[in-house]
């Protein structure tokens, strides 16, 4: 089989959606809509609109096919809850996946090359930002992740932390006049290397550590 004949002619279309996915998302960060900062939302906004495109191009002008996919899409409705939007995007794009290959053997490989290449981009990309102390996403407890946590105590509150990107819950305890923070970290050298930065400073009281 010849790979050039597998890839269809209508890549640009795969191109806008991504891009109308990651334009949502970000213009909704912009005007403070903090619960779409977190990773889940990210691949999930930009990989929804494509799995959409595949299954709905599969199914065209195929009503047998049409009717069993209703049938195939409903395994995703689980009676457990689901614990995040991209847990519930990937099972969709794995139907999705079956189905499509059964039908066009090429939107199949289409879907498959399009999960891959959004995954490892966002990764690469947000290695890359965390080089210049940024961030493409934010961690977030209601993704049903584990974290790599530092929990710490000071005696007044502190810039670099309060303007941490992996700042997660922060308090004052007025009766004990002390700051508490808590970050979460996707892995162990990041938290290493934030806890290095701030070893030095003479307001923290205590400092603890959790590792997944």
């Amino acid at each position: 089989m010849n790979f050039i004949n597998i890839i269809p002619i209508n890549i640009y279309i795969i191109v806008f959606l991504t891009f109308c996915g990651f334009a949502i998302r970000f213009s909704l960060v912009y005007v403070g809509q903090k619960w779409a900062r977190g990773y889940h939302h990210l691949v999930t906004y930009a990989l929804l609109p494509n799995i959409t495109f595949i299954i709905t191009t599969t199914i065209a002008n195929n009503i047998a096919l049409s009717l069993g996919m209703i049938g195939a899409l409903s395994i995703v409705r689980f009676r457990n809850p689901v614990k995040s939007p991209l847990e519930l995007t990937m099972f969709f794009a794995l139907i999705t996946l079956g189905i499509s290959a059964s039908a066009s053997f090429k939107y199949s490989l289409l879907l498959f090359g399009i999960l891959l290449f959004v995954i490892y981009s966002i990764e690469f990309i947000q290695n890359y930002f965390l080089k210049y102390n940024k961030t493409l996403y934010s961690l977030s407890f209601n993704e049903g992740e584990i974290f790599n946590l530092l929990e710490i105590e000071s005696s007044t509150n502190i810039e670099i932390i309060e303007n941490s990107d992996n700042l997660v819950n922060s308090y004052f305890n007025s009766e004990e006049n002390k700051w508490s923070y808590k970050l979460a970290f996707k892995n162990k050298k990041e938290l290493k290397e934030f806890k290095k930065n701030i070893d030095q400073n003479n307001q923290i009281l205590s400092i603890s550590t959790s590792f997944n």
